[in-house]
């Protein structure tokens, strides 16, 4: 049995998605800037496809600026946010323990720039609470950014309380929405989002396209200089075919969201107890607040890398954390976060189960992970000592 469990790492295409690409490929290749007819074809596609994934998330089509994914959109909506911040001598930014290090990486580059920055925890359950964001805004704050969900234990965070703070305060607040869009609702004017990222293949679109939602009034700050495109925002030729499969995909995601989260819920649930029944094992992150596709385990006593290699032999893919860390020998920063220690954080699994799996495969998985886990505790000397009483066990 073949069962794919890493959509949180990428999904595979949709047939929307790729029969959308390939009809652009083949008959609206023109460049969108040009003047011709072809060109303006093409650009007559490009802006349907903007007015569309506009509408899903209730946003303008002048607020769309198409990407090449999260990361870069993650990375235009912060420096914009601090270059804003710099011009009216406001440079205190506040974020979460637990963010994508797309979000991390771009804050430390701010902190050399003289930025300081204040990462909320996330506790237990993998939630920020409301009265430590309230209580770390301060006259100088420019920016709040809070991913929507987690990429790796996949809880939710409570945006739309944080977006009515954050306009309250006076703060622009953007969302990393990257696992979020296509999966859960979104509607920036109701949650009070400035700016929002988003990634096409986390939701059955093509990798290396995506979007980025700012508010009318952000004037963004430019990554990549050159031609006018994007409203001079973002140079370079639009990728129509990635932008024309995004969008198909996106409303194939929206229009059958609620039935879909349904049924990865039931599956997420089912997976949920049967992975309990492991002794000394424990659920990353709240257990309700969470994607309706995400399941994420600590396996006390053994390496998360030895459980990928031997589910990958009997047919399951599967991580231990996101996919940009998966050759690191450190701990998911994401459950350091979360409080795990260093040892239990090693032995993580991570599924991120699709809208086609069904109960025969959930069965699959459990047994096969029980198999692994018992295999892999048997030559472990770290459980040899745990079950010597030589060290005391942290998951009980």
């Amino acid at each position: 049995m073949q069962i794919y469990a890493d959509n949180a790492a990428t999904t595979k295409m949709s047939e929307a998605a790729i029969e959308a690409m390939n009809d652009c490929m083949r008959n609206w290749w023109g460049n969108p800037s040009s003047l011709y007819t072809i060109g303006q074809k093409a650009k007559e596609k490009l802006e349907e496809a903007r007015e569309e994934i506009a509408a899903i998330i209730n946003a303008s089509p002048r607020e769309i600026i198409f990407t090449s994914g999260g990361s870069e959109s993650d990375n235009q909506a912060l420096l914009t946010a601090a270059a804003k911040g710099n011009r009216s001598g406001k440079k205190h930014i506040i974020s979460s323990a637990f963010e994508h290090h797309a979000i991390l990486h771009t804050l430390n580059k701010l902190k050399k720039n003289g930025f300081e920055v204040t990462l909320l925890p996330v506790h237990e359950n993998g939630v920020i609470r409301l009265d430590e964001l309230e209580a770390a805004i301060r006259e100088d704050t420019c920016l709040v950014t809070i991913m929507t969900a987690n990429n790796e234990i996949g809880t939710i965070q409570p945006i739309a309380e944080i977006g009515e703070l954050c306009r309250r305060r006076g703060v622009i607040f953007h969302t990393d929405a990257v696992q979020a869009v296509g999966h859960l609702p979104i509607d920036v004017k109701a949650q009070n989002i400035d700016m929002l990222s988003a990634s096409a293949h986390k939701f059955h679109g093509p990798k290396g396209v995506g979007f980025l939602y700012a508010r009318k009034g952000i004037i963004l700050q430019n990554l990549i200089e050159g031609g006018a495109q994007e409203r001079g925002k973002r140079a370079g030729t639009e990728n129509l075919p990635g932008i024309t499969a995004m969008a198909a995909a996106l409303k194939e995601a929206a229009a059958n969201m609620e039935r879909d989260n349904a049924h990865k819920t039931e599956i997420r649930d089912y997976l949920i107890k049967g992975l309990s029944e492991i002794h000394h094992s424990a659920l990353n992150g709240d257990a309700k607040q969470r994607l309706a596709g995400n399941v994420n385990f600590s396996f006390e006593g053994i390496e998360g890398e030895s459980i990928l290699i031997l589910l990958d032999q009997m047919g399951i893919s599967a991580s231990s954390g996101s996919a940009c860390t998966s050759g690191a020998l450190d701990p998911s920063h994401v459950l350091l976060a979360i409080g795990r220690i260093h040892d239990v954080a090693h032995g993580s699994l991570r599924l991120t189960i699709g809208e086609d799996i069904t109960r025969e495969q959930a069965d699959y998985m459990i047994d096969s992970v029980k198999k692994v886990v018992a295999h892999l505790r048997s030559f472990s000397p770290v459980w040899r000592d745990l079950t010597e009483g030589k060290k005391e066990f942290i998951l009980k």
